[in-house]
């Protein structure tokens, strides 16, 4: 393992004038005008596992943008890796937010900056280098491995699914590695070992047929948006759980393991609110604010609106008003059924004169994995000998509707490998990619490789 660190130190120069190139690329799977600069992206990654050693590299078409593949496999009786990682990029709006050009990479105090530097280019890159190191110095690796490295992870992975489904031989593995997020803190490695779920909802309330004078129909006619708030107040009790019958049916208990990890990193929850500038936190009582975010669901409200938002005042009655409502899902709650309730909770709560419509819009199912499994504990062993320190394990706020569905169709548990800092600015102006992290992420993901190999 020594002769490839010292390949990644002094090839890494390189390495990130290779990775600038890739950044260069507007890869923004969203905006169609980007649709062959995705494409670009996706025939440099090719190229770029070609010169690395993988063999079978393939730029695979899909209904949308394509998928590259690869794959080394001359590590008889070791496990099986496949890699998951996108590159596309979110939009780099607002353009005048950003200090340098979102697609001129720049080295700033230890940072790259470029839209796509941390979600997801770095890390993806950082394995494709790690592979190259092995092959170059070794000429092998320690394990057999496979990349699957799609193009529209910033649009819910539309084709991906199906994609699966037709290749699921091609792409079966013992485990899926996937390097798209960050760990706790600067110096506090740690290993996600949970994603919530998700569903969302558009809900509409509509009253009288046209927006009506307030003071000819005021008080006699329902108006909208006071039923649209007397709705919203129906979700949430007072203490700020949710009062959706059901919601909570299929939710476990948080195990002793996560509380003990959480312990560790909790700060007062003054010192949170000052940084946050509210005057107190709030949430679900019972738990401390790391639970509350990542390993208990939550019902909230992302938009509301209605009537008139102009300069001044219109004294109307609106016919309709609006709100748009996310859900975060945990354990075994299903998006379906969390919206069956949602949907039978709010025909129950609906105020008199307005009728209400529901619009069911994205879903993903949680997916949550056990920091005893073998394949975590070998990532837990790397990552200890790369930061000096044992990894803390967390659970993530948010959702990668995706990773739950390549483990279920690929019968694969999923090891979290990520090598982003907090604050990172992904999805934002100025995203960047500390570069120690490039460095600490070459040494974990080396010693993975090696410590599977010692499972066989």
């Amino acid at each position: 393992m020594e002769r490839v660190l010292s390949y990644l130190t002094e090839h890494r120069s390189n390495h990130l004038e290779e990775l600038k190139q890739l950044l260069r690329i507007p890869s923004v799977s969203a905006v169609s005008e980007h649709a062959a600069d995705v494409r670009r992206a996706a025939e440099w990654v090719a190229e770029s596992l070609r010169r690395a050693g993988m063999e079978n590299v393939q730029v695979m078409p899909t209904s949308g943008h394509p998928v590259v593949v690869a794959d080394w496999l001359h590590a008889p009786g070791r496990p099986t890796a496949v890699i998951y990682g996108h590159y596309d990029v979110q939009p780099p709006d607002p353009l005048e937010l950003w200090d340098s050009p979102p697609f001129e990479p720049t080295i700033r105090d230890g940072k790259l900056y470029a839209r796509g530097a941390t979600d997801d280019k770095a890390q993806f890159f950082l394995h494709i280098k790690t592979v190259e190191a092995y092959l170059r110095t070794h000429g092998s690796l320690p394990v057999n491995v496979k990349f699957c490295l799609e193009g529209e992870e910033e649009i819910a992975s539309p084709s991906l699914e199906r994609f699966l489904l037709e290749q699921r031989e091609r792409l079966r593995a013992d485990m899926i590695v996937i390097s798209d997020g960050n760990i706790h803190d600067r110096g506090v490695p740690s290993i996600c070992v949970g994603l919530r779920g998700m569903c969302a909802l558009e809900l509409e309330v509509r009253g009288a047929n046209r927006d009506l004078h307030s003071g000819l129909y005021g008080g006699g006619v329902a108006n909208p948006i006071a039923a649209l708030a007397r709705l919203i107040a129906s979700f949430h009790h007072a203490d700020g759980r949710v009062a959706v019958d059901g919601f909570y049916d299929k939710v476990e208990p948080i195990d002793d393991a996560l509380k003990a990890s959480y312990r560790q990193l909790e700060i007062p929850e003054a010192e949170r609110a000052a940084e946050l500038g509210v005057p107190a936190m709030f949430g679900e009582e019972g738990y401390s604010f790391l639970e509350r975010t990542t390993a208990r669901p939550t019902l909230e409200l992302n938009g509301i609106g209605g009537g008139y938002q102009g300069e001044g005042i219109k004294t109307v009655l609106p016919s309709r008003a609006f709100a748009k409502i996310s859900c975060r899902l945990v354990d075994r709650q299903d998006p379906d059924e969390i919206m069956e309730l949602i949907e039978r909770h709010i025909r129950r709560h609906t105020p008199p004169g307005v009728t209400v419509s529901v619009r069911r819009r994205d879903r993903g199912r949680p997916l949550a994995f056990s920091p005893d499994h073998p394949y975590i504990r070998a990532a837990a062993r790397a990552t200890e000998a790369a930061y000096g320190k044992p990894p803390v394990y967390v659970r993530s706020g948010g959702s990668i509707p995706i990773v739950e569905t390549m483990s279920r169709l690929l019968s694969a548990p999923v090891v979290m490998l990520d090598f982003g800092l907090p604050g990172e600015n992904l999805h934002a102006p100025n995203e960047h990619f500390h570069l120690e992290q490039w460095d600490k992420g070459g040494a974990v993901l080396a010693g993975f490789w090696k410590e599977l190999a010692n499972l066989s």
